[in-house]
């Protein structure tokens, strides 16, 4: 009986080196997949979160502006009675 179990204890060692070779390919690949995702994010020059955030609040005080703006116009407008003739002429000038 001693060299069945010599040939299952080696086959128990071969199977567990090859899990350990398998697990090494499996990172090794992984690191390749995620190197190369890296590079081509890089490469497509996309913006970050935080880039973004930054648009985002410019957006939104640049909107508040614009409002701000424009009630400020009509006001200017109601008070001199030039609503009516503004409008025409931008329709003159169409």
């Amino acid at each position: 009986m001693p060299p069945s179990n010599r040939l299952f204890d080696d086959l128990a060692r071969l199977m567990t080196d090859a899990a350990g070779a398998a697990q090494g390919v499996r990172r090794e690949a992984e690191t390749v997949v995620k190197a190369q995702a890296e590079r081509l994010v890089r490469d497509l020059d996309i913006a970050s979160r935080e880039e973004l955030d930054v648009l985002r609040d410019l957006v939104t005080n640049l909107r508040a502006q614009n409002d701000a703006l424009t009630a400020r116009v009509a006001a200017l407008e109601a008070k001199s009675g030039t609503a009516a003739a503004g409008a025409a002429g931008l329709s003159e000038a169409i």
